[in-house]
């Protein structure tokens, strides 16, 4: 399996949050399709230079929101039970965090909550049409 993850320690999000957020997107996004099977803990962790407990800390609360399954002896796999369910609640989990964070910073920077509701509605207008539609857009 080609490497799918990454991780930032500057970022301020912890890095097993990081994990998380990136299975759940590469979820729903279908870069991982269900019954597909995940790195071992010891070999992400080293791939990444992290310690092996953040790893099995990620999948530990990736199994308990039903994204993965974790076999003894066999390792962890993109759920296969409710995958589009699972997928689109991904997708919203991710999208939160997202927009949880961006709020913060604008918090952190001073905005007020009027000038953050402008801000958001620019946004808004940028990338959907008035029906609610998407835009095309280059997303570099």
């Amino acid at each position: 399996m080609p490497a799918i993850f990454t991780v930032d320690p500057h970022t301020g999000v912890p890095i097993y949050l990081q994990l998380i957020e990136q299975v759940k997107r590469s979820v729903a996004l279908g870069v991982l399709s269900a019954g597909e099977r995940l790195p071992t803990v010891k070999q992400l962790a080293s791939d990444l230079t992290i310690n092996a407990n953040t790893v099995a800390r990620a999948y530990r609360e990736l199994e308990r929101d039903g994204i993965i399954e974790t076999s003894v002896g066999r390792g962890s796999f993109v759920s296969a039970h409710g995958a589009t369910a699972r997928a689109a609640t991904a997708l919203s989990d991710v999208s939160a965090s997202a927009l949880d964070a961006a709020v913060r910073e604008a918090k952190s920077l001073g905005l007020q909550r009027d000038q953050l509701k402008d801000l958001f509605a620019q946004a808004l207008n940028r990338w959907y049409s008035p029906n609610g539609e998407a835009k095309e857009h280059d997303t570099q």
